[in-house]
């Protein structure tokens, strides 16, 4: 703590403090930082696993592959673990983060008891849903490091078996699709077999799929899709299937869900010949900021007579009772495929008693959500601008009563996004915690890119 005390003090007033991190699972483009960033160094691992009281203390740079490695030894995991290994737990709770268990468990900050938070103001507090800083940990999922950074995490952990058992439905309709969700959603069962976690892919508004997953510890031999196997098209071949634990939990990051391809790592011949441990995301989004920094593919295209493309890279969380319009809209309007399906509710408490509320991405309680994932780029049309495609992609998540991640690209005015992301309670929690404002606003980070 006292390294990362002095590393913010030697920010000079008026420069932007920023993360000294080698890792980002961020897709917007920012504003280069003229000072040394914060050590956080330190701040990377997993202080204890509670195995009788299911918990466990994490630094907030502590990623999600790490913390798992010390919690599957004793047959727990967190409530949601982000699919991409290098998510850390101040990212995720900061910055939003969902998985398969979303459907139960909510998001991931909904399972944290308490919070150690470098504020603004250079003090250390430690925040809980109720007492003296119960507005910070009410604010701070979704603040994106405007309001402070995690630097210890206490969360809930649940049991998992050795193994998931996997089936695998097609839907031809997605209305078909939609009542499955919500049938699972409150029964937390299909077909008579319990499910512990689910989500899904659409190939078309005439192929999707949803993976009902139970944990288990017995089974038969499991799948691999670390080597030659990719993941997502088993989807197509196999009705039923078994993973380890925790294969499962990072099945979607061997290939950063369907991206490898756009790196030809799904040939078969280049999947070969690519090393296993350059097969996972973070290596892939290093691929993706070089070619953001020298501009390769985008310069061999034009040299080919190719249009510019626009960057959609998108996660939109959209009412359960829209979301088959949505995905036929979006089919027919932007036509980008697969895209993600990952159920959400917001987390119930064990008692009686409704969800709460989180001001600064204000989903309804009670409400089935499903969060659609879509990552690539479209040819930006004639007479159209770069940006006019989230623009409308932003128009239209409105329209249907829903929410988008603030990991990338957005194009809000300051008034729609102050109404969408809580803005009255953000500035009222900034200005107790950050007097100064020190720290970078939230409309600049996730808009203006600073």
């Amino acid at each position: 703590m006292d390294t990362l005390r002095r590393s913010y003090a030697a920010v000079p007033t008026g420069e932007p403090v920023r993360l000294a991190k080698r890792t980002s699972n961020l897709f917007r483009p920012r504003s280069a930082p003229r000072t040394p960033g914060l050590d956080v160094s330190a701040l990377n691992g997993v202080l204890s696993v509670d195995p009788a009281g299911r918990t466990a203390d994490v630094q907030g740079m502590c990623t999600y592959e790490d913390l798992v490695d010390a919690t599957l030894p004793h047959g727990l995991m967190p409530l949601v673990v982000p699919q991409l290994r290098t998510i850390t737990l101040g990212g995720a709770v900061t910055g939003l983060g969902i998985e398969s268990t979303s459907f139960r468990n909510g998001l991931p900050h909904e399972s944290v008891r308490e919070m150690d938070i470098l504020t603004g103001s250079g003090e250390i507090v430690t925040a809980r849903p109720e007492g003296d800083h119960a507005d910070l940990f009410t604010a701070f999922p979704n603040s994106l490091g405007s309001l402070g950074y995690a630097t210890r995490l206490r969360i809930e952990l649940q049991p998992v078996g050795r193994y998931v058992a996997l089936r695998n439905v097609r839907f031809t309709r997605l209305e078909a699709l939609t009542d499955a969700i919500a049938e699972v959603s409150a029964t937390r069962s299909w077909a008579g077999e319990p499910v512990d976690a689910m989500d899904g892919v659409m190939f078309s508004p005439g192929e999707a799929y949803l993976v009902f997953a139970t944990f288990t510890d017995a089974a038969d031999p499991p799948s691999d899709y670390t080597g030659q196997g990719i993941y997502y098209r088993s989807l197509r071949e196999r009705t039923r299937d078994v993973l380890t634990a925790y294969d499962y939990l990072w099945r979607w990051d061997t290939d950063w869900f369907w991206c490898s391809a756009a790196f030809g790592a799904q040939h078969p011949v280049v999947r070969r010949l690519w090393p296993a441990r350059y097969r996972r995301s973070d290596f892939y989004h290093r691929l993706v900021r070089l070619e953001h920094r020298h501009q390769v593919a985008a310069r061999i295209d034009r040299l080919r007579g190719q249009p510019a493309r626009e960057r959609v890279v998108q996660d939109v969380e959209i009412p359960l009772d829209q979301t088959a319009d949505f995905l036929r809209w979006f089919a027919s309007e932007v036509g980008m495929n697969p895209v993600w399906l990952c159920p959400l509710r917001l987390r119930e408490p064990a008692g009686a008693g409704s969800a709460r509320s989180w001001p600064l991405y204000p989903l309804r309680p009670g409400q089935d959500y499903v969060n659609i994932g879509f990552w690539g780029s479209v040819p930006i049309a004639p007479g159209a601008a770069d940006g006019d495609v989230n623009r409308t992609i932003e128009r239209r998540v409105s329209e249907s009563g829903g929410h988008k991640s603030l990991y990338s690209d957005a194009y809000y005015d300051r008034d729609a996004f102050d109404r969408l992301y809580g803005g009255d309670t953000w500035r009222a929690v900034k200005d107790r915690y950050d007097p100064d404002h020190r720290l970078t606003g939230l409309y600049e980070k996730a808009v203006a890119r600073a």
